[in-house]
Protein backbone atom coordinates (compact mmCIF):
# COMPACT_ATOMS: atom_id res chain seq x y z
CA UNK A 1 0.00 0.00 0.00
CA UNK A 2 1.27 3.49 -1.12
CA UNK A 3 0.35 5.85 1.57
CA UNK A 4 1.71 9.13 -0.18
CA UNK A 5 -0.35 7.36 -2.87
CA UNK A 6 -3.64 7.26 -0.73
CA UNK A 7 -3.40 10.83 0.36
CA UNK A 8 -2.67 12.77 -2.66
CA UNK A 9 -5.98 10.46 -3.81
CA UNK A 10 -7.85 12.04 -0.62
CA UNK A 11 -6.50 15.15 -1.27
CA UNK A 12 -8.00 14.91 -5.19
CA UNK A 13 -11.43 13.60 -4.21
CA UNK A 14 -11.23 16.65 -1.53
CA UNK A 15 -10.81 19.07 -5.15
CA UNK A 16 -13.61 17.51 -6.61
CA UNK A 17 -15.73 17.58 -3.46
CA UNK A 18 -14.94 21.23 -3.35
CA UNK A 19 -15.39 21.98 -7.26
CA UNK A 20 -18.76 20.71 -7.15
CA UNK A 21 -20.30 22.80 -4.65
CA UNK A 22 -20.75 20.18 -2.22
CA UNK A 23 -18.71 21.06 0.74
CA UNK A 24 -18.73 25.07 1.41
CA UNK A 25 -16.18 26.27 3.54
CA UNK A 26 -14.32 23.73 5.83
CA UNK A 27 -17.49 21.54 5.41
CA UNK A 28 -16.99 17.53 4.67
CA UNK A 29 -14.36 14.61 5.49
CA UNK A 30 -13.14 11.91 3.94
CA UNK A 31 -11.14 8.80 5.15
CA UNK A 32 -9.67 5.70 4.14
CA UNK A 33 -9.09 2.18 6.58
CA UNK A 34 -5.08 1.73 6.45
CA UNK A 35 -5.34 -1.91 8.67
CA UNK A 36 -6.77 -3.34 11.82
CA UNK A 37 -6.62 -0.31 14.12
CA UNK A 38 -5.76 2.91 11.68
CA UNK A 39 -7.39 5.27 9.76
CA UNK A 40 -6.33 7.80 7.75
CA UNK A 41 -8.60 10.74 7.51
CA UNK A 42 -8.97 14.59 6.67
CA UNK A 43 -8.44 17.21 9.43
CA UNK A 44 -10.70 20.15 10.69
CA UNK A 45 -11.08 23.64 10.30
CA UNK A 46 -9.39 22.61 6.39
CA UNK A 47 -11.24 23.44 3.12
CA UNK A 48 -11.21 19.94 1.31
CA UNK A 49 -10.90 21.91 -2.27
CA UNK A 50 -7.28 22.80 -0.73
CA UNK A 51 -5.42 19.83 1.12
CA UNK A 52 -2.41 18.80 0.67
CA UNK A 53 -1.39 15.48 1.46
CA UNK A 54 0.94 16.61 4.57
CA UNK A 55 -2.05 17.94 6.25
CA UNK A 56 -3.99 14.39 6.49
CA UNK A 57 -3.33 12.53 9.54
CA UNK A 58 -4.02 9.27 11.48
CA UNK A 59 -6.44 7.83 14.28
CA UNK A 60 -7.00 4.38 15.75
CA UNK A 61 -10.45 3.00 15.41
CA UNK A 62 -11.91 4.72 18.67
CA UNK A 63 -11.34 8.11 17.35
CA UNK A 64 -7.96 8.83 19.08
CA UNK A 65 -5.26 10.83 17.04
CA UNK A 66 -2.18 9.10 16.04
CA UNK A 67 -0.45 11.26 13.78
CA UNK A 68 -0.78 14.51 12.02
CA UNK A 69 0.43 18.47 12.02
CA UNK A 70 -3.36 19.11 12.51
CA UNK A 71 -6.31 18.09 15.12
CA UNK A 72 -8.55 15.54 13.01
CA UNK A 73 -11.91 16.04 11.62
CA UNK A 74 -14.73 16.23 14.29
CA UNK A 75 -17.19 13.83 12.93
CA UNK A 76 -14.54 10.73 12.45
CA UNK A 77 -16.84 8.78 14.72
CA UNK A 78 -19.27 8.53 11.81
CA UNK A 79 -16.65 6.95 9.93
CA UNK A 80 -15.51 4.75 12.38
CA UNK A 81 -19.11 3.44 12.53
CA UNK A 82 -19.00 2.89 9.13
CA UNK A 83 -15.85 0.99 9.39
CA UNK A 84 -16.88 -1.25 12.33
CA UNK A 85 -19.67 -2.46 10.82
CA UNK A 86 -19.24 -2.74 7.33
CA UNK A 87 -15.92 -4.47 7.09
CA UNK A 88 -15.48 -4.66 3.54
CA UNK A 89 -15.67 -0.83 3.77
CA UNK A 90 -12.35 0.79 3.28
CA UNK A 91 -12.82 4.62 2.53
CA UNK A 92 -15.92 7.07 3.83
CA UNK A 93 -16.68 10.40 2.08
CA UNK A 94 -18.85 12.86 3.83
CA UNK A 95 -20.77 16.42 2.55
CA UNK A 96 -23.13 18.57 1.83
CA UNK A 97 -24.18 18.14 -1.66
CA UNK A 98 -26.44 20.46 -1.74
CA UNK A 99 -29.69 18.58 -4.06
CA UNK A 100 -29.07 15.61 -1.56
CA UNK A 101 -28.67 17.65 1.19
CA UNK A 102 -32.27 19.45 0.26
CA UNK A 103 -33.91 15.63 0.55
CA UNK A 104 -32.84 16.20 4.08
CA UNK A 105 -34.05 18.82 5.35
CA UNK A 106 -37.64 18.16 3.56
CA UNK A 107 -37.14 14.72 5.09
CA UNK A 108 -38.83 13.71 1.40
CA UNK A 109 -38.13 10.17 0.48
CA UNK A 110 -36.04 9.71 -2.46
CA UNK A 111 -37.99 8.13 -5.21
CA UNK A 112 -37.04 5.21 -6.56
CA UNK A 113 -37.65 3.03 -10.29
CA UNK A 114 -37.15 6.37 -12.03
CA UNK A 115 -33.06 6.33 -13.32
CA UNK A 116 -31.21 3.02 -14.55
CA UNK A 117 -28.28 4.12 -12.52
CA UNK A 118 -29.68 5.06 -9.42
CA UNK A 119 -31.59 1.56 -9.29
CA UNK A 120 -28.19 -0.71 -10.07
CA UNK A 121 -25.98 1.48 -7.98
CA UNK A 122 -27.39 2.57 -4.93
CA UNK A 123 -31.22 1.49 -4.47
CA UNK A 124 -33.75 2.26 -1.81
CA UNK A 125 -31.53 5.45 -0.26
CA UNK A 126 -32.52 5.88 3.76
CA UNK A 127 -32.59 8.68 5.74
CA UNK A 128 -31.63 9.24 9.32
CA UNK A 129 -33.33 10.83 12.22
CA UNK A 130 -31.57 14.03 13.30
CA UNK A 131 -28.63 14.05 16.07
CA UNK A 132 -26.09 17.00 16.61
CA UNK A 133 -22.88 16.10 14.47
CA UNK A 134 -19.16 15.15 16.59
CA UNK A 135 -21.25 12.99 18.94
CA UNK A 136 -21.59 9.42 19.27
CA UNK A 137 -25.38 9.56 19.39
CA UNK A 138 -24.52 11.77 15.88
CA UNK A 139 -22.91 8.22 14.76
CA UNK A 140 -25.01 5.76 15.62
CA UNK A 141 -28.12 7.06 13.44
CA UNK A 142 -26.59 5.31 10.74
CA UNK A 143 -26.45 1.65 12.36
CA UNK A 144 -30.10 0.61 11.07
CA UNK A 145 -28.95 1.20 7.56
CA UNK A 146 -25.30 0.67 6.98
CA UNK A 147 -25.90 -3.05 6.01
CA UNK A 148 -27.99 -2.43 3.09
CA UNK A 149 -26.97 0.92 1.77
CA UNK A 150 -23.61 2.24 0.46
CA UNK A 151 -24.95 5.90 0.54
CA UNK A 152 -27.00 7.27 3.46
CA UNK A 153 -29.16 10.62 3.51
CA UNK A 154 -28.60 12.64 7.10
CA UNK A 155 -31.39 14.95 8.30
CA UNK A 156 -30.55 18.31 8.39
CA UNK A 157 -27.64 17.78 7.34
CA UNK A 158 -26.16 16.10 4.65
CA UNK A 159 -25.02 12.47 3.09
CA UNK A 160 -22.38 9.97 3.69
CA UNK A 161 -21.01 7.15 1.05
CA UNK A 162 -19.06 4.30 1.77
CA UNK A 163 -16.89 1.88 -0.35
CA UNK A 164 -13.96 -0.24 -0.82
CA UNK A 165 -12.03 2.74 -2.70
CA UNK A 166 -11.95 6.47 -1.82
CA UNK A 167 -13.36 7.21 -5.53
CA UNK A 168 -15.92 4.55 -5.39
CA UNK A 169 -17.20 6.41 -1.88
CA UNK A 170 -17.59 9.31 -3.47
CA UNK A 171 -19.18 7.96 -6.81
CA UNK A 172 -22.06 7.25 -5.00
CA UNK A 173 -22.57 10.80 -3.21
CA UNK A 174 -22.16 11.83 -6.82
CA UNK A 175 -25.04 9.52 -8.45
CA UNK A 176 -26.98 10.80 -5.54
CA UNK A 177 -26.58 14.17 -5.91
CA UNK A 178 -27.15 14.15 -10.05
CA UNK A 179 -30.45 12.20 -9.28
CA UNK A 180 -31.89 14.54 -6.47
CA UNK A 181 -31.48 17.34 -9.04
CA UNK A 182 -32.91 15.65 -11.91
CA UNK A 183 -36.24 14.55 -9.88
CA UNK A 184 -36.85 18.36 -9.17
CA UNK A 185 -36.22 19.83 -12.69
CA UNK A 186 -38.89 16.44 -13.28
CA UNK A 187 -40.91 17.70 -11.29
CA UNK A 188 -41.17 21.38 -11.91
CA UNK A 189 -41.26 20.23 -15.77
CA UNK A 190 -44.49 18.67 -14.73
CA UNK A 191 -44.59 14.91 -13.90
CA UNK A 192 -41.90 12.16 -12.74
CA UNK A 193 -42.70 9.17 -15.28
CA UNK A 194 -42.16 5.59 -12.64
CA UNK A 195 -40.84 2.38 -14.42
CA UNK A 196 -43.48 0.03 -14.97
CA UNK A 197 -42.83 -3.72 -12.91
CA UNK A 198 -40.97 -5.90 -15.07
CA UNK A 199 -39.07 -3.02 -16.62
CA UNK A 200 -38.02 -2.74 -12.72
CA UNK A 201 -37.06 -6.33 -12.19
CA UNK A 202 -34.77 -6.24 -15.04
CA UNK A 203 -32.70 -3.92 -13.42
CA UNK A 204 -32.77 -5.80 -10.25
CA UNK A 205 -32.08 -9.19 -12.13
CA UNK A 206 -28.81 -6.73 -13.97
CA UNK A 207 -28.12 -5.98 -11.05
CA UNK A 208 -27.50 -9.47 -9.77
CA UNK A 209 -25.86 -10.50 -12.55
CA UNK A 210 -23.00 -7.63 -12.39
CA UNK A 211 -22.48 -8.85 -8.74
CA UNK A 212 -24.49 -6.05 -6.57
CA UNK A 213 -26.78 -6.68 -3.85
CA UNK A 214 -29.90 -5.39 -3.12
CA UNK A 215 -32.18 -5.55 0.30
CA UNK A 216 -35.31 -5.97 -1.83
CA UNK A 217 -34.35 -9.06 -2.99
CA UNK A 218 -33.29 -10.46 0.43
CA UNK A 219 -34.86 -12.48 2.99
CA UNK A 220 -37.91 -11.28 4.66
CA UNK A 221 -38.85 -8.66 1.36
CA UNK A 222 -40.26 -11.60 -0.96
CA UNK A 223 -43.62 -9.09 -0.89
CA UNK A 224 -41.68 -5.94 -0.54
CA UNK A 225 -43.41 -3.29 -3.44
CA UNK A 226 -40.05 -2.74 -5.49
CA UNK A 227 -40.50 0.83 -5.80
CA UNK A 228 -42.01 2.36 -2.89
CA UNK A 229 -39.41 2.99 -0.22
CA UNK A 230 -40.25 -0.28 1.40
CA UNK A 231 -36.44 -1.31 2.54
CA UNK A 232 -35.99 1.56 4.99
CA UNK A 233 -39.93 3.03 5.18
CA UNK A 234 -40.18 1.64 8.57
CA UNK A 235 -37.79 4.16 9.83
CA UNK A 236 -40.20 6.98 8.08
CA UNK A 237 -42.17 7.72 11.22
CA UNK A 238 -39.23 8.30 13.91
CA UNK A 239 -36.92 10.08 11.56
CA UNK A 240 -40.25 12.48 10.72
CA UNK A 241 -39.63 11.24 6.59
CA UNK A 242 -42.95 11.68 4.76
CA UNK A 243 -43.85 11.63 1.01
CA UNK A 244 -45.03 14.94 0.43
CA UNK A 245 -43.43 16.53 -3.03
CA UNK A 246 -43.41 13.52 -5.11
CA UNK A 247 -46.25 11.22 -6.27
CA UNK A 248 -45.83 8.14 -4.96
CA UNK A 249 -45.38 5.39 -7.85
CA UNK A 250 -48.16 2.09 -8.66
CA UNK A 251 -47.91 -0.42 -6.80
CA UNK A 252 -45.38 -3.02 -7.65
CA UNK A 253 -45.92 -5.83 -5.44
CA UNK A 254 -44.87 -9.73 -6.66
CA UNK A 255 -48.70 -10.19 -6.68
CA UNK A 256 -48.88 -6.88 -8.58
CA UNK A 257 -47.98 -9.03 -12.19
CA UNK A 258 -50.50 -11.16 -11.33
CA UNK A 259 -53.21 -9.19 -10.67
CA UNK A 260 -52.42 -6.60 -13.85
CA UNK A 261 -52.77 -9.61 -15.97
CA UNK A 262 -56.05 -11.20 -14.29
CA UNK A 263 -57.22 -6.71 -14.44
CA UNK A 264 -57.03 -7.16 -18.39
CA UNK A 265 -58.73 -10.50 -18.76
CA UNK A 266 -61.12 -9.12 -16.60
CA UNK A 267 -63.42 -7.23 -19.49
CA UNK A 268 -63.98 -10.62 -21.05
CA UNK A 269 -63.43 -13.48 -18.17
CA UNK A 270 -65.83 -11.05 -15.12
CA UNK A 271 -68.12 -13.13 -13.77
CA UNK A 272 -71.72 -13.59 -14.06
CA UNK A 273 -71.21 -12.28 -17.58
CA UNK A 274 -70.38 -14.03 -20.88
CA UNK A 275 -67.96 -13.11 -23.29
CA UNK A 276 -70.49 -12.56 -25.74
CA UNK A 277 -71.90 -9.77 -23.38
CA UNK A 278 -68.08 -8.45 -22.57
CA UNK A 279 -67.62 -8.64 -26.37
CA UNK A 280 -70.55 -6.18 -27.38
CA UNK A 281 -69.74 -4.18 -24.34
CA UNK A 282 -66.37 -3.41 -25.52
CA UNK A 283 -67.74 -2.68 -29.32
CA UNK A 284 -70.36 -0.07 -27.64
CA UNK A 285 -67.10 1.22 -25.64
CA UNK A 286 -65.17 1.28 -29.06
CA UNK A 287 -68.16 3.48 -30.94
CA UNK A 288 -68.83 6.15 -28.08
CA UNK A 289 -64.75 6.78 -27.83
CA UNK A 290 -64.77 7.77 -31.97
CA UNK A 291 -63.35 4.88 -33.30
CA UNK A 292 -64.79 3.17 -36.36
CA UNK A 293 -63.68 0.52 -38.64
CA UNK A 294 -61.96 2.06 -41.62
CA UNK A 295 -64.52 2.73 -44.50
CA UNK A 296 -67.41 3.49 -42.15
CA UNK A 297 -70.18 6.27 -42.19
CA UNK A 298 -71.28 8.03 -39.34
CA UNK A 299 -74.44 6.87 -40.14
CA UNK A 300 -73.36 3.23 -40.62
CA UNK A 301 -71.48 3.11 -37.18
CA UNK A 302 -74.26 4.94 -35.66
CA UNK A 303 -76.42 1.92 -35.95
CA UNK A 304 -74.18 -0.74 -35.36
CA UNK A 305 -73.89 1.31 -31.73
CA UNK A 306 -77.59 1.08 -31.66
CA UNK A 307 -77.69 -2.58 -32.35
CA UNK A 308 -74.82 -3.44 -30.27
CA UNK A 309 -76.69 -1.63 -27.15
CA UNK A 310 -79.76 -3.42 -27.67
CA UNK A 311 -78.05 -6.83 -27.90
CA UNK A 312 -76.13 -5.97 -24.59
CA UNK A 313 -79.71 -5.01 -23.08
CA UNK A 314 -80.75 -8.33 -23.59
CA UNK A 315 -77.44 -10.09 -22.27
CA UNK A 316 -78.03 -7.99 -19.18
CA UNK A 317 -81.58 -9.33 -18.57
CA UNK A 318 -80.98 -12.81 -19.15
CA UNK A 319 -77.85 -12.65 -16.96
CA UNK A 320 -79.62 -10.16 -13.66
CA UNK A 321 -82.72 -11.91 -13.52
CA UNK A 322 -84.82 -9.56 -14.41
CA UNK A 323 -87.86 -10.12 -16.53
CA UNK A 324 -86.79 -9.77 -19.82
CA UNK A 325 -89.62 -8.86 -21.59
CA UNK A 326 -89.53 -5.88 -19.82
CA UNK A 327 -85.69 -5.02 -20.51
CA UNK A 328 -86.52 -6.50 -24.16
CA UNK A 329 -89.36 -3.62 -24.48
CA UNK A 330 -87.04 -0.89 -23.67
CA UNK A 331 -84.02 -1.86 -25.52
CA UNK A 332 -86.33 -2.20 -28.71
CA UNK A 333 -87.43 1.09 -28.09
CA UNK A 334 -83.91 2.52 -27.71
CA UNK A 335 -83.45 0.49 -30.96
CA UNK A 336 -86.52 1.55 -33.00
CA UNK A 337 -86.00 5.70 -32.16
CA UNK A 338 -81.74 5.47 -32.87
CA UNK A 339 -82.82 3.88 -35.75
CA UNK A 340 -85.45 6.45 -36.89
CA UNK A 341 -82.87 8.81 -36.49
CA UNK A 342 -80.09 7.49 -38.51
CA UNK A 343 -82.46 6.40 -41.48
CA UNK A 344 -83.20 10.31 -41.12
CA UNK A 345 -79.88 11.57 -41.36
CA UNK A 346 -79.74 9.39 -44.20
CA UNK A 347 -82.37 10.62 -46.48
CA UNK A 348 -81.24 13.98 -45.26
CA UNK A 349 -84.48 15.10 -43.05
CA UNK A 350 -84.18 16.03 -39.61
Amino acid sequence: MNIHALKEEICDIGRRIYNKGFAAGNDGNISYRLGENEVLCTPTMISKGFMKPTDLCTVDMEGKQLSGMKKRTSEIRLHLAIMKERPDVKSVVHCHPPHATAFAVAREPIPQCVLPEVEVFLGDVPITKYETPGDQGFADTILPFVRKSNVIILANHGTVSFGETVEKAYWWTEILDAYCRILMLARDLGKVNYFTEPKARELLDLKTKWGYTDPRLGPGMENCDICANDVFRDSWKQAGIERRAFEPPPSMKPSAKSQDKTSGQAFSQAPGRSKTADAEAAEISAAERGQPQAGETAAVEAAKRSEAMGRQANTRASNSGYPTGATNGEAEALVKAITERVMAALSGKN
